[in-house]
């Protein structure tokens, strides 16, 4: 666990003080993500996208998300399939603050993933952890999220084609910390004038992607299903309350960032 008991305790005192002071909506989910978000960022689009590569795997498809936390991400996903289920390895985060544990979401870490599954979703792997192996012997398909700023495993490793997989398509999107330095900026920081303000948010940047990795067999497959579904299916004016934020921070769906040297356009997916 990267935080202990009594870290926890002190972060949590801090989270409710900052909602006793009424922020704007949704300000929580990117400044306290660990209680009311997700270490990614993610709109609807990204939930349909994952739906869709599962779907295309199987009509009723498996899915386990590892290390899922209070499962905010998780929750979004079982909207489209329900039978979605996660894992999360630290029992305290739960009894710690008295928040009911949803029967979907099994107390264990990866290395207890034993059964066949068909989708495996790794949104978060604490730096100085490596448990690709133990995920990628028990599925054919692993979607992840892997943070460039280096908050993701043993030396920025999310990476599976060690283990016999391909990379089918990725994209791009901003991290929890990219989104959080655009709002502290424009509402955390009196000190800063207008122009400083909009000096520093043409710095901002994204440093989140998304990989989909399948095994031999199933890459043509998935492939094609993806780009029905961004031609015929998706969707971006169907969206989660929360999305504006991430339009407000000049994150927007098929954003162009300049401070971005190469793909620099967000929720743009790339074929391998």
């Amino acid at each position: 666990m990267p935080f202990a008991i009594h870290e926890l305790h002190n972060a949590y005192r801090t989270y409710r003080q900052f909602l006793d002071c009424n922020p704007p909506p949704h300000h929580a989910r990117y400044i306290f993500p660990f209680f009311r978000g997700s270490y990614f960022v993610y709109r609807k689009v990204d939930v349909s996208r994952i739906t869709e590569i599962a779907k295309a795997i199987s009509a009723n498809p498996s899915y386990v998300d590892v290390g899922c936390g209070y499962g905010d991400f998780l929750n979004k996903v079982r909207q489209l399939l329900p039978n979605a289920t996660g894992m999360e390895k630290d029992p305290s985060i739960f009894y710690a603050f008295q928040i009911s544990k949803p029967d979907y979401i099994s107390l264990m870490p990866a290395e207890g993933l034993a059964e066949p599954v068909d989708v495996v979703f790794v949104g978060w792997m604490e730096p100085g952890q490596d448990f690709r192996r133990f995920v990628a012997k028990c599925t054919k398909c692993i979607i992840t999220t892997f943070d460039t700023g280096g908050q993701c495993g043993i030396n920025c490793a999310c990476e599976y084609e060690e283990f016999g997989f391909h990379r089918v398509a990725w994209w791009r999107t901003p991290s929890w910390i990219d989104v959080n330095a655009e709002l502290m900026n424009r509402y955390y920081a009196p000190s800063l004038d207008s122009g400083k303000k909009e000096q520093l948010a043409k710095l901002r940047t994204a440093h989140n992607l998304w990989y989909v990795y399948a095994k031999p067999e199933l890459t043509a497959k998935i492939k094609s299903s993806l780009k029905w579904w961004l031609k015929k299916g998706e969707n971006p004016d169907d969206r989660f309350d929360f999305e504006s934020i991430l339009d407000e921070c000049g994150f927007h769906y098929m954003e162009d960032l300049p401070g971005l040297t190469n793909d620099r356009k967000l929720w743009d997916v790339k074929f391998d």
